[in-house]
């Protein structure tokens, strides 16, 4: 029998192993001294696993070489995931925007799972054990050195090391110089799923404010580049939540871009009017700064006002139809200036990595070495938040794991 040696303990690399263990002997080489870490504090710690859309609307939500992960997607589905774990008596549930957690809210479900599987397959699982080196001879790789000094030798390998985001997590980035030494291009890499920085000053007024229904844009050159409903936050930095994690991915800080929030996108800049009129009038006597409590949470009052010109003191009744427009205005437009991106280290995932042009899409295998495979983040795609990055994990560990067997069966 076989070996097959799988570098990375994480979502493809246990996905990976588990696929092979089915016709070789597989060996894990974790660098933590647990598996699953970074899949530990996905989702708030309760691990966002897959989403339950149908398989064909995943590709809307993956900016990262979307049609490079067709085969992937489509041979092991969110389906095929939500069944394994179905199968592993892990009980899911579906949230809002199809997400789907454990209904224990724990992500420990989720590791335990894949781990007692990796046990019941024979999977050898060697946890505190990092790579050092891949050493290649020809054109197949024929040992990895580890830290201890042990070579580890495989007829098969597949790197699964994950990005550089997180790196407390052993996402240290490692998989690229791997993959670069063996003669593979590494796209640029990049934070992606990160928080925003904004260049106006007085963003900390706003820190801890967190915002629900809310619409999230990016415009650059005019042009509305993002757009997506949901939640998001303010720090003291600038900006973060799911919306805004997502729209990171569009940020580009060679060029100018504005980020504008519609705190009222149910209501037309008509509508939005009407209903200032009509609490205008419940409240006509008071100072405008008192006289939006109805309509917009307190702490972002002032700055609304701020913004629309008004003056904070003056009251209701005086304020003029222009002003009032103009307050409905930047309520529906509440413009911040894009500075950049938080540390690729704050993000959830990274963009960049293995170049997809020199991987072989229908079996993850490398075209460079002859026993080489990629899984996982390690490889240039990335999707937003909602479980694709995850199921984009699995998926693409089972089919480099399934593309082994193949080759044993043959």
């Amino acid at each position: 029998m076989k070996t097959t040696v799988v570098i990375g303990g994480g979502p493809a690399g246990m996905m990976a192993a588990i696929e092979a263990s089915k016709t070789s002997k597989v060996i894990l080489l974790e660098s933590n001294a647990k598996l699953g870490k970074k899949l530990f504090v996905t989702g708030k710690g309760r691990c966002n696993v897959t989403n339950a859309k149908d398989i064909s609307e995943f590709f809307n939500y993956i900016p990262g070489n979307p049609t490079f992960l067709y085969s992937a997607l489509y041979t092991f589905t969110n389906e095929n995931t939500m069944d394994f774990f179905d199968k592993q008596r892990v009980k899911l549930k579906i949230e809002r925007g199809d997400r789907v957690f454990p209904a224990s809210d724990k992500s420990s479900d989720i590791i335990n799972a894949l781990e007692w599987t990796l046990k019941d397959n024979g999977v050898d699982i060697r946890l505190n054990s990092k790579v050092l080196k891949v050493h290649k001879e020809g054109s197949k790789i024929d040992y990895v050195l580890l830290d201890k000094g042990e070579k580890v030798i495989g007829d098969y390998f597949i790197v699964c090391t994950g990005g550089k985001s997180y790196p407390l997590t052993g996402s240290s980035g490692d998989g690229y110089k791997f993959a670069k030494s063996l003669g593979h291009n590494i796209v640029s890499i990049k934070p992606s799923l990160v928080p925003i920085v904004v260049k106006e000053e007085w963003i900390r007024e706003l820190q801890g404010l967190s915002l629900r229904n809310v619409e999230f844009k990016i415009f650059e050159k005019n042009k509305c580049i993002f757009r997506e409903f949901g939640e998001m936050l303010f720090t003291h930095y600038g900006i973060s939540g799911p919306i805004v994690l997502s729209g990171s991915r569009k940020v580009n800080t060679s060029h100018s871009q504005q980020a504008y929030i519609d705190l009222k996108p149910a209501l037309t800049e008509e509508e939005l009017d009407k209903r200032i009129q009509r609490d205008f009038q419940l409240f006509k006597n008071k100072e405008i700064k008192n006289a939006l409590n109805e309509l917009l949470p307190q702490k972002i009052i002032n700055r609304i006002i701020i913004s629309a010109e008004i003056a904070m003191d003056k009251k209701v009744h005086s304020i003029t139809k222009q002003e009032r427009k103009r307050l409905a205005q930047v309520i529906k437009n509440f413009k911040l200036e894009i500075h950049g991106l938080r540390p690729i280290e704050e993000a959830i995932v990274t963009a960049g990595g293995v170049d997809t042009k020199e991987i072989n899409p229908s079996t993850m295998a490398s075209k460079i070495i002859d026993n080489l495979y990629f899984a996982g983040e390690v490889i240039d795609v990335d999707a937003y938040t909602g479980g694709y990055n995850i199921q984009i994990a699995f998926s693409t560990g089972f089919l480099a794991g399934k593309s082994i067997n193949e080759l044993e069966n043959q």
